[in-house]
């Protein structure tokens, strides 16, 4: 917890704290770290789907089911709407993270592209904050999007009460 005499020092931090803490919930939104304390480019964060795979700054990671392989079928306005996670050099793998399902690939333009389990693995432009899963179940640029669960796999849909229910997020 950081003490009142800290605060002045920290700049933008204690906001930024209060945030994360105003987002309610049992979800965590810790951002990812390696065991020696580093950022990572890939880790896990509790959400409301469940345990998804996270980048650096929280945000939930997609597959796109399009993809085939390694290769990315994600380009031009696609990549603007669902970041591809570049990568350079050697990604650190953050806590709940499997280091052996950590790769990369080559995209279209050239540029690294983090993978998991062979999937490529993007952000949504509609994720503002640690935690969003807005991307989760869109159909969109010929194909559908889903987190990605510590397994590598899309995230098991939780299960409907019974009578319907459900969020009526309308795509």
């Amino acid at each position: 917890m950081l003490g009142r005499t800290s605060l002045p020092l920290l700049g933008a931090l204690p906001l930024a704290v209060l945030a994360l803490a105003g987002c309610g919930g049992t979800a965590s939104h810790a951002l990812p770290t390696t065991n020696n304390g580093r950022p990572a480019s890939v880790g896990v964060s509790s959400t409301g789907l469940g345990d998804v795979l996270v980048d650096r700054q929280g945000h939930t990671l997609y597959l796109f089911e399009r993809d085939s392989g390694t290769m990315s079928a994600c380009t031009g306005a696609c990549a603007v709407n669902w970041p591809p996670l570049r990568v350079r050099g050697t990604p650190l793998v953050g806590s709940g993270a499997k280091p052996s399902e950590v790769g990369s690939t080559a995209r279209p333009d050239g540029i690294s592209q983090l993978t998991y389990n062979g999937h490529p693995l993007y952000t949504f432009v509609n994720d503002k904050k640690p935690g969003d899963t807005n991307g989760e179940g869109i159909n969109a640029f010929g194909g559908s999007w889903f987190a990605v669960s510590p397994a590598g796999e899309r995230v098991a849909p939780r299960s409907q009460p019974p009578g319907g229910g459900g969020y009526g997020g309308g795509y």
